[in-house]
C-alpha cells in the first residue's frame, strides 16, 4: 500500500496526526532526520530525508496526496534557518499534487492585551519569533495564491498531551505532580489561558487535509471552552490523581536569569506576555465549518495523565 499521507517530523504533532490517520486506515510515511522513531506502529513507514534540500522533499513526498508540515528547528533558531526549511519544502512540492498542511503556533498575531484571538486578526508580532511565525505562514500562503502548492495551516495555542514532553504544559508540570511534588509552571496563573490537546491538534490537521474548505486559509484548532486558569488545570489533574495541588511559578525576571544558561530558555522571555496577560485563542471558526470539537478538559487530562504515568514506567 502505497503511503499517500506523508507527514513531515515525529515529534508530537506529527505522531498524533499519524495516530489519526490510521484510524482512517490511511497508509502512512513519516520522514525525520535519522530515519528511526520510538514506539511506532509495524505498518507505518519511517524514512530519512535532510528537509532543507528540497530535492529530497520532493522524493519522500513523490506519491503523497496531503504533506503534513510538522517540523521545526530549535526554538533559538527559529530566525536563522525556519525560513529556510519551509522554503525547501515549498519548493519540493511545487508540481506536485500534494495539499501541505502547516502546524502553526499563534505568535503571528502579537500582543494582544488579553484580547481573544480569531483568525482575521492582523499579524502585529514584535517579538523575534513572532515575526518568523508572521513570515513564513505569508510566504505559504502566497505560495497558494501564486497556484503552486495548495495551502492550508492549523494553528493551535500552547499544548499538552502524549508526547508534548517539551511543552509549558509538559513534563515539568505532569510528572512532578505524578511524583507528588511541585509541578512547574509560568507567569500568572490565575488568568485564562487557552491549552491545545495534542490529538486534538493532529485531528484538525488531518480533518483540514482531507477537505477542499480549508484550502488557502488559517483555522485555529479546537480548544475545550470556557477557557480556563493554569492553576485550575493543575488543580483538575490533581483531583485526577488525587494529591495535593503543589506547585510553583517562574515569572519574566527569574527566567531571563535562568536565560543566561540556556538558549531555549533565554528565547521564552519575549513570549512571556502569554503568561502575564488572559491568552484565549478563538476556535469558533472550525468548529462550526467542520463540525469537530475540542476533546473536554477532563478527558484529555486524564488520558494525558496516563500517558505520562507510562512514559516514567518505561523510561525508569
Amino acid at each position: 500500500m502505497r503511503a499517500t499521507q506523508v507527514i513531515l517530523g515525529t515529534g508530537a504533532i506529527g505522531r498524533a496526526i499519524m495516530h489519526e490517520l490510521r484510524t482512517r486506515g490511511e497508509a502512512v510515511r513519516m520522514v525525520n532526520r535519522s530515519g528511526t522513531m520510538a514506539e511506532v506502529p509495524a505498518d507505518v513507514e519511517i524514512i530519512a530525508a535532510d528537509l532543507y534540500d528540497a530535492a529530497q522533499v520532493r522524493a519522500v513526498c513523490a506519491e503523497a496526496r496531503v504533506v503534513y508540515h510538522t517540523v521545526q528547528p530549535d526554538y533559538h533558531q527559529w530566525p536563522e534557518l525556519f525560513p529556510a526549511l519551509q522554503t525547501s519544502i515549498l519548493i519540493g512540492l511545487t508540481g506536485c499534487n500534494a495539499k501541505l498542511v502547516l502546524a502553526e503556533n499563534c505568535y503571528m498575531y502579537g500582543d494582544t492585551n488579553g484580547m481573544p484571538l480569531h483568525e482575521e486578526l492582523p499579524h502585529l508580532a514584535q517579538t523575534r519569533k513572532g515575526q518568523v511565525r508572521s513570515s513564513i505562514s505569508q510566504d505559504a500562503f502566497a505560495v497558494h495564491r501564486a497556484g503552486r502548492v495548495r495551502v492550508t495551516s492549523a494553528r493551535g495555542s500552547d499544548y499538552f498531551g502524549p508526547w508534548g514532553l517539551g511543552a509549558a504544559m509538559g513534563e515539568r508540570v505532569f510528572i512532578p505532580l505524578i511524583q507528588g511534588k511541585k509541578a512547574n509552571l509560568l507567569g500568572n496563573v490565575d488568568i485564562p489561558h487557552t491549552q491545545t490537546y495534542i490529538p486534538d491538534f493532529g485531528r484538525a490537521m488531518v480533518v483540514l487535509g482531507h477537505d477542499e474548505r480549508a484550502d488557502g486559509q488559517a483555522w485555529h484548532v479546537p480548544n475545550d471552552m470556557p477557557t480556563i486558569t493554569q492553576r485550575q488545570m493543575l488543580s483538575h489533574a490533581a483531583q485526577i490523581l488525587n494529591v495535593p495541588v503543589r506547585y510553583s511559578a517562574i515569572g519574566r525576571t527569574m527566567l531571563r536569569i535562568a536565560g543566561l544558561f540556556s538558549p531555549a530558555i533565554h528565547e521564552t522571555v519575549e513570549m512571556m506576555y502569554e503568561f502575564e496577560k488572559p491568552f484565549i485563542v478563538d476556535s469558533q471558526r472550525f468548529e462550526t465549518t467542520f463540525g469537530m470539537r475540542a476533546t473536554p478538559m477532563h478527558e484529555a487530562l486524564a488520558a494525558t495523565i496516563a500517558w505520562y504515568q507510562h512514559h516514567i514506567h518505561s523510561t525508569a
